[in-house]
Parts: structure tokens; sequence; C-alpha cells
């Protein structure tokens, strides 16, 4: 709690439901689920545990970069390793950093497991619905 108000989690407004494909998937493929899902971005998971994250972005920097990228493999132009976030990081915290950082999604673990994604949008809008209080 601070200053008498309950402080809102990154738990309570990510996204539980994950959205993966694997490092071998195509650009093309990861895109086709992506815009199917209507999500930013893609975990990249091997064998249950997270590789990397692929992103909006990283489509673009594909193409800009390499007419034929949309067969490439995703391990090729994912941000390995992604950094995460707990659910109990508070949204303005979780803001700041993706804000400092440049990032727009962040995984959310939890005991070492994705447990869900979390967007600047997700953030940005349980930050505007708590100031309208």
């Amino acid at each position: 709690m601070v200053g008498g108000r309950i402080m809102t989690t990154v738990g309570e407004v990510m996204c539980s439901t994950l959205v993966s494909v694997e490092p071998t998937a195509t650009v093309a493929e990861a895109a086709t689920v992506m815009g199917g899902r209507h999500v930013g971005s893609t975990l990249v998971m091997v064998a249950g545990s997270l590789a990397g994250i692929f992103t909006e972005r990283d489509i673009l920097r594909a193409l800009s970069q390499d007419f034929d990228a949309p067969s490439h493999p995703v391990s090729s132009w994912m941000t390995p390793n992604p950094v995460t976030i707990s659910p109990n990081t508070p949204v303005e915290e979780a803001l700041d950093m993706m804000l400092s950082k440049g990032f727009r999604h962040l995984p959310v673990e939890d005991g070492g497991s994705v447990i869900g994604v979390v967007s600047m949008r997700d953030l940005s809008g349980a930050i505007a619905e708590r100031s309208g209080d």
C-alpha cells in the first residue's frame, strides 16, 4: 500500500494465456500465430523453458534486413534469454523498467516458470484506470 492506495501488481494485469513457438518456427509462422492471437509478441520455448521472446519489432527488423527473412527461424531474430519480471512487481515499477530498457512486452516468471506476459499497454491501462479512481 502506498499513500493509502493498494498497489496493483503485474500478476493482476498480465495475460496468463501463453502464446509460444519453438525456435525452429519461421518468422512467417510466428507472425501468423501472433496475428491470429492478436498479440504483439510470442514466447520462444524449448521443452517448456523460456529461450527467447519474438516481437512485432523483430518481424520489422527481419524484413528490413533480409528480403528472405520470413523463411528464417525465429531463433535468428528473437531476443534470447529475455529479462523477466515477477508477478508481485508493482505495475509502476514494471512500467518504469520497460520504459528505461525500451521493452514493450515482458515474460512473467514465478518460481522459474513462465506464467504470463505483461505488455506496456496492460501496465499503462492499469495505472490510468487507478488514477481515475
